[in-house]
């Protein structure tokens, strides 16, 4: 049974809005973005679930209704497998794509408002910011971008343009992944968007060139006209703000967006997470379905585990198996470093080839840096020789994934572990 009916009014409004959809998405993917939604009030902190469900955003119904329906007779997963979180709109905690008609999908497009125009500032900006709070970094040339998880724990998808790269800077709380994407392919800029549904207890994006549905941890189309598409992983890395900061004092922080350019230095946005969400996890206690046959019991569900990916190849680190170290390995025959510390809340991932030979790395703990063995020059954790015969070189950044261990062996399931 449907779980409700687009009205005669709704309908013919939709159909409407409909005619613009075309000129829109091409202004769109020119970079002329939706006006952004105003902020979300951040919910009890203990359980991810509870976030964003009263939503005070204004949003544009002209940008929603333009955006093509979803075509599901193009699927790569079941219908039934993708489920939409109702936010107590009706009784069911959540309703199947395939009981869920027109209205009800579109009623929740951007119920977690997405940043489509995103300000930057500095960690001043921040109030709330404390030196052990978690961000994501995306680094551009010399430039430096910090996204504060806690305003991804209420947003999820930042659309930007950073030196005439689109990306995508994803976050799902539910399975604390984060990835940053290329947004462009083949040859067309694309939005996302927030469906309010959730794939094996993942975020689902939609696409507002075509409406297809992504899975944010695999960056792949598995509903719509884009099924089986796949976009470009980017570089990026997860710390606690004390240490990017240190790495990249001049970093640019995610503030607000251009509707509100202070919008995040609100207190409400200062609330984490309770650490007994992962104990849940640990359980294997999902809070939306999981297919247990998908799941990779080598790892615990809820191991933290970092991703290098080249070509085809990837190799999944367990980082709070690994601690602080230096992991010097090989994926897709190219030589790489993990530097991780503090328990995998600092990593970064690099190939470790400089002047036409192979490093070996190790950590040195009295000095809380990196030594490489064949010219023992100090590197930091941005890949970056500081002193000994190579300063002045920078590592190569390699593509990653950080996630909860059950979301990646879905997300990649031939994927290789490192055992420590």
């Amino acid at each position: 049974m449907r779980v409700s009916s687009l009205s005669g009014r709704r309908l013919t409004r939709y159909l409407w809005y409909a005619l613009g959809a075309s000129l829109l998405a091409a202004a769109m993917a020119c970079g002329i973005a939706a006006s952004d939604r105003a902020a979300l009030a951040p919910a009890s902190s203990d359980d991810p679930s509870n976030i964003n469900q009263d939503s005070a955003a204004s949003i544009e119904k002209v940008n929603i209704f333009a955006v093509p329906m979803l075509d599901t007779s193009k699927a790569s997963v079941p219908l039934n497998d993708i489920v939409f979180d109702t936010f107590g709109r009706v009784r069911a905690r959540y309703v199947p794509l395939d009981e869920a008609d027109a209205e009800f999908i579109l009623e929740l497009r951007d119920a977690i408002a997405p940043i489509y125009q995103p300000v930057y500032g500095s960690g001043a900006d921040l109030p709330w910011l404390s030196d052990y709070d978690l961000v994501m970094g995306y680094v551009s040339g010399n430039d430096a971008y910090a996204y504060p998880i806690n305003i991804l724990n209420n947003h999820e998808l930042v659309n930007d343009e950073i030196d005439g790269i689109p990306v995508l800077v994803s976050y799902c709380p539910l399975c604390v992944s984060g990835v940053v994407y290329n947004r462009e392919l083949n040859n067309q800029v694309l939005l996302f968007g927030n469906t309010s549904a959730l794939y094996q207890s993942d975020l689902v994006m939609y696409d507002h060139q075509s409406g297809s549905y992504w899975f944010q941890v695999g960056g792949e189309a598995v509903v719509g006209e884009m099924t089986g598409a796949h976009l470009g992983l980017m570089p990026s890395t997860t710390v606690v703000w004390k240490e990017w900061k240190a790495l990249y004092p001049d970093t640019r922080v995610l503030v607000g967006t251009s509707s509100s350019p202070s919008q995040f230095s609100s207190r409400r946005y200062g609330q984490g997470f309770s650490p007994g969400y992962k104990d849940r996890i640990e359980d294997e206690k999902f809070l939306f379905p999981v297919d247990s046959d998908l799941l990779d019991r080598r790892l615990s569900s809820s191991d933290l585990v970092l991703t290098v990916e080249v070509d085809e190849s990837a190799t999944a680190y367990p980082l709070d198996r690994i601690g602080d170290a230096a992991v010097n390995d090989q994926v897709g025959g190219r030589p790489v470093v993990v530097f991780s510390r503090e328990n995998g809340r600092a990593v970064g991932a690099f190939f470790r080839e400089m002047d036409g030979r192979s490093l070996t790395f190790d950590y040195d703990a009295d000095s809380n840096s990196f030594v490489d063995r064949e010219t023992q020059s100090v590197w930091d954790a941005a890949g970056r020789a500081i002193d000994g015969p190579l300063a002045g070189k920078e590592m190569e950044r390699t593509n990653t994934r950080r996630a909860f261990w059950f979301s990646i062996a879905i997300t990649l399931p031939d994927v290789r572990i490192y055992a420590p």
